[in-house]
């Protein structure tokens, strides 16, 4: 199918109201351009469908468009901080102008740039962006949706600006499977290397099939090449549908066998072989962590899974959804606190609270300990909360008594959450403040029973 393609050159100086920067890319059906927009004041990644030339025997055939529609239904309908937002869909511009996506900018490089040998991230960081894709595309199974081109030129790395990778997002839903869409939908779609052999089929796949293919992806990013490869794509069908993959022990120093059962198990042949759903995937990638089956390259650092799973194991966090607790794992501040360190001290006026996530504080007054706080308890939100700056400072001293991690916030951190994560907030201290409440009431009216 010819297709007809704009010169390098080319650069249109707007599409719609956007006006275009430069050139950042192109694939088979689209041309992908970083644009401003003059009304957000931010930049934007548009991707343009290219013109086709159909063939003469199917007039008004587009298998671009197709692409097109399935990202198109997606706009505006997926919000997870690990996958990139579709922030508008123009299926029907102006006379002469293809149909385009616009969404968000990820400037960075995609994961397919660490996948060579000479490029490969610590493999600590690949299991939490591991972790973190799972995640994402858990959320996006559930919004009914499955995305069947899994793989490292997909996967956006997030840099900082030394240029180190700290997050990644999931992109390009053109082939998507979206199983509340009542329009017919392409089949046969992905990339072979990282495809399972029920989606090489064309037949029905669900959520397991992604899950195959982002254990594909691991695999690439962990040893340096992908599970299969082969010169020909009959003998790498072939190595799919019969061949195991070679174990990575061995492959790289480092690999423990626990982090190499995980990673096969995604690639298991038979769905049924391989995690059940995308929450046992994240957490047996997370486990790893925990349990340190893989050399942890930064010694002492909360990483990203242990903090999303911490705060869903609190029950200050019970009223929260994954989205929100993703805000709060970014936005809070962490930290490891030893044995005998005081926390807080009476008459220091309060200006951050503390949610205990792992391990114990001591309450004092007046050198008498008066109460021993543990897991999912905040201290400090008295002070944080007082209406004016005299009832602002503590009343009591809290030293650690058992090594701590704690979450805290500023008024200032608090205030950068959105308003559904400020209002989540707002309701656990009611119940934190309802809780401790009754305890005093029970204490005044019934003191031997709390004796």
């Amino acid at each position: 199918m010819p297709r007809v393609s704009a010169s390098a050159d080319d650069l249109p100086p707007h599409i719609g109201r956007y006006q275009v920067l430069k050139r950042l890319g192109e694939g088979a059906t689209s041309d992908v351009f970083l644009a401003r927009d003059p009304f957000q004041g931010v930049d934007v990644a548009i991707k343009r469908m290219r013109a086709w030339a159909p063939p003469v025997d199917a007039p008004g055939s587009d298998f671009g468009s197709r692409f097109f529609s399935a990202e198109a239904a997606l706009a505006g309908r997926l919000h997870h901080p690990n996958v990139v937002a579709i922030l508008d869909a123009v299926a029907n511009p102006n006379e002469g102008e293809a149909p385009y996506l616009v969404m968000e900018y990820v400037p960075g490089v995609t994961l397919k740039h660490f996948c060579r040998s000479d490029r490969l991230l610590p493999l600590d960081q690949i299991v939490e962006l591991g972790f973190k894709c799972a995640m994402a595309l858990g959320y996006v199974y559930r919004q009914g949706v499955i995305h069947r081109d899994v793989k490292p030129a997909n996967l956006l790395a997030v840099l900082d600006l030394a240029g180190q990778v700290v997050d990644v997002k999931v992109s390009d839903f053109g082939s998507a499977l979206n199983l509340h869409a009542d329009a017919t939908q392409i089949h046969r779609v992905g990339s072979l290397a990282y495809m399972p052999p029920e989606q090489i089929e064309g037949g029905d796949v669900d959520g397991r099939a992604d899950i195959y293919a982002l254990g594909a992806v691991l695999y690439h990013l962990i040893g340096g090449r992908p599970p299969f490869d082969a010169p020909h794509q009959m003998a790498l069908m072939h190595q799919i549908y019969h061949q195991p993959p070679l174990p990575l022990t061995g492959q790289r120093q480092g690999v423990t066998a626990a982090l190499d059962a995980v990673v096969l198990r995604a690639l298991a042949k038979s769905p049924q072989e391989r995690y059940a759903d995308w929450d046992s995937f994240a957490q047996a990638l997370s486990a790893l962590v925990a349990s340190q089956q893989v050399p942890l390259n930064r010694l002492g650092e909360v990483r990203d899974s242990e903090r999303f799973n911490l705060l869903r194991s609190l029950e200050f966090f019970s009223d929260f959804g994954d989205v929100q607790l993703w805000e709060v794992a970014r936005r809070a501040r962490w930290k490891r606190y030893p044995a005998g360190y005081a926390l807080f001290k009476r008459g220091q006026e309060g200006n951050s609270f503390h949610i205990i996530a792992q391990g114990e504080v001591e309450v004092f007054r007046e050198g008498r300990m008066v109460a021993t706080l543990g897991q999912g308890t905040s201290v400090g939100e008295m002070a944080y909360l007082a209406p004016n700056p005299d009832l602002r400072r503590h009343s009591t001293d809290i030293k650690v008594s058992q090594e701590c991690t704690t979450i805290s916030f500023t008024p200032e951190s608090l205030g950068q959450l959105s308003p559904e994560c400020q209002h989540r907030f707002d309701r656990g201290f009611i119940r934190v403040l309802v809780r401790r409440l009754h305890a005093a009431h029970e204490a005044l009216a019934h003191p031997r029973r709390i004796l």
